[in-house]
């Protein structure tokens, strides 16, 4: 017995130092458990603040757009029929007013190229303009006239880097042929140009060296084991790439970088107070450039000028130099201010960006929010106190209560093919209508306010219905009197949860026809709609730059009514949910 006692007090120590390791694992398992917990949450914060900053820098700019001022004659000549103001030629007036700006355009492309500096809705609003006014006949006017996409886009940077770099070096001017002009002045007056003419021809030598070099690897390890034919292709393309390797490398080291400018450079401009020359070709000091203005208006010898550098080559734009010349004119001479965009709130889908709004989807999706209130709320409010109060416990009732929660993870498309099977081809009822939108949201919406509203009602403490029923009420007055009223925030929450839920789908939407191109904001719940995620889907598909930009500001708003439609249901679940 001494021995076994013995033993055992050994074996204590032992006992309390694996009762201690293992006290300290689950602590260090704890904290590696919060640790894991924390970094989650900072990611899903990183990744939805790199959402949000993806979305904001990309629509942001939406919110403003630009305007030229340019002026309008409503001269006889257009406006020949005083009783026929609508019918006048007031594109006409557009066109005049942009001759005078650029006078020098003398080709018929280069005319339309200008003409497509401005919105085609300019006509548009001066015919409303002289319609609300007509003692504006035969008078002359200042008007800001909206800019095109492309043009808007210039101005915001989208389209070229634009840098100015101010010179002192003084240039003479010799007036050539056909518009061109002979730029002379000593070697520092066009050192920029045959910088970035080095760096150029660098960055190709560069890669066609490693051009060479990647071939002839391929060709090494192909051995004996490539066709005849194949070979000799290879070694044909290895000898121009050689070719190309030996005239870069004896133009970088004679300095040789005269020449025309290449097709797939930058473009140079040289801004002569107002007046600009595109660079052509530049040989020892020498720029032979074409006169984007009248080659009268320049002077012999200049002292200080500014070359404007243009990044993205002309190939590689919308606008050409031609349109940028005259935009940098506009801009240089003060015709040229950005202003909110009212028409991305006021109007509604159009072909072209810069008249694109999204008021008709705006309104088709409050349509169906409506129609989805009017018809879920009730509807979910009483399935969810019959059930939850009425309802006996029964497999009838269990069947119900699955399905139910079956409904809440059903896909949203798979609502939409029922709308389209039910409602559009069973009942007939308008395709595009608000009034379909909103029935098939009805739908999706159900199963989550009647979960909702259950979930209220179990909330509330038993003793509410117990001392209701005590002092003699019946159980409908019970529950109408005393727990509905107490489990109503937390439906209502659930309702606008589920409502905010139902603004940001578009499947179900795209299955009922609310897909179609809507131009006029609906005024009835029957009228053709379409709502503002399935516009956001609809713009996510068009090629336009300034169709992206709409795109991410048209997030922004829907972002903004769910992150709304959010915070009113946490305002009404904080200002009327009692706590027991």
């Amino acid at each position: 017995m001494w021995c076994a006692a013995t033993a055992s007090n050994m074996n204590k120590p032992r006992a309390i130092e694996r009762v201690r390791a293992g006290l300290q694992r689950r602590r260090n398992a704890e904290r590696r458990f919060r640790r894991y917990g924390v970094a989650a949450v900072i990611s899903g914060l990183v990744f939805l603040g790199l959402m949000f900053a993806s979305i904001i820098s990309n629509g942001y700019s939406a919110f403003h757009q630009h305007y030229a001022r340019i002026a309008v004659h409503y001269s006889a000549e257009y406006i020949d029929d005083l009783n026929d103001l609508q019918g006048c030629d007031y594109d006409g007036i557009v066109k005049d007013a942009l001759r005078e700006l650029a006078p020098w355009l003398g080709g018929r492309r280069d005319r339309r190229a200008l003409y497509r500096l401005i919105s085609g809705d300019a006509a548009w609003a001066l015919r409303d303009r002289v319609m609300a006014n007509p003692d504006l006949v035969g008078k002359r006017e200042e008007y800001w006239a909206l800019l095109d996409d492309d043009a808007d886009m210039f101005f915001k940077g989208y389209v070229t880097p634009v840098e100015r770099l101010p010179m002192d070096s003084a240039i003479h001017i010799t007036a050539g042929g056909d518009g061109r002009v002979t730029l002379s002045g000593d070697t520092a007056a066009f050192a920029p140009i045959r910088e970035a003419l080095r760096r150029r021809l660098q960055t190709r030598h560069r890669q066609s060296r490693e051009a060479l070099q990647d071939l002839e690897r391929r060709l090494n390890e192909a051995g004996h084991d490539i066709t005849t034919d194949a070979a000799a292709r290879l070694r044909a393309e290895q000898n121009t790439l050689r070719a190309q390797v030996a005239e870069f490398a004896d133009k970088l080291a004679r300095d040789s970088l005269d020449g025309e400018l290449p097709a797939d450079f930058a473009s140079y401009l040289i801004d002569i107070g107002g007046v600009y020359i595109k660079a052509l070709r530049l040989s020892d000091g020498v720029l032979t450039g074409e006169v984007y203005a009248t080659v009268g208006n320049l002077p012999p010898r200049v002292e200080q000028w500014q070359l404007v550098t243009l990044d993205t080559p002309a190939a590689d734009r919308r606008l050409s130099d031609k349109q940028i010349a005259v935009l940098l004119g506009l801009e240089s001479q003060g015709r040229v201010e950005s202003r909110f965009n009212a028409i991305f709130f006021n109007s509604g889908d159009s072909r072209e960006p810069e008249q694109a709004g999204i008021l008709s989807a705006l309104k088709g999706s409050m349509y169906m929010l409506v129609v989805t209130l009017v018809l879920s709320f009730p509807i979910g409010v009483a399935t969810a106190v019959y059930l939850e109060e009425f309802a006996p416990q029964n497999r009838w009732t269990d069947f119900i209560e699955v399905n139910i929660n079956n409904l809440a993870a059903v896909p949203s498309i798979v609502f939409g093919l029922l709308g389209l099977a039910v409602f559009l081809n069973f009942f007939g009822l308008p395709r595009s209508a608000p009034l379909v939108g909103g029935l098939v949201l009805t739908l999706m919406t159900l199963p989550t306010i009647i979960i909702s509203g259950r979930a209220a009602l179990k909330s509330v403490p038993p003793s509410i219905r117990e001392a209701a029923l005590g002092v003699g009420a019946s159980r409908t007055q019970t529950v109408f009197y005393h727990v509905l009223p107490l489990a109503l925030p937390g439906m209502l929450t659930g309702t606008i949860i589920g409502m905010a839920q139902a603004l940001g789908e578009s499947a179900p939407l795209l299955m009922i026809g609310m897909v179609a191109f809507i131009v006029d904001a609906p005024q009835g719940f029957t009228d053709p709609a379409t709502a503002l995620p399935v516009q956001i889907y609809l713009w996510a598909d068009s090629p336009e730059r300034a169709f992206v930009e709409r795109t991410s500001a048209a997030i922004m708003v829907l972002l903004g009514f769910l992150i709304s439609m959010n915070a009113l249901a946490v305002i009404l679940r904080k200002r009327f949910e009692r706590r027991w």
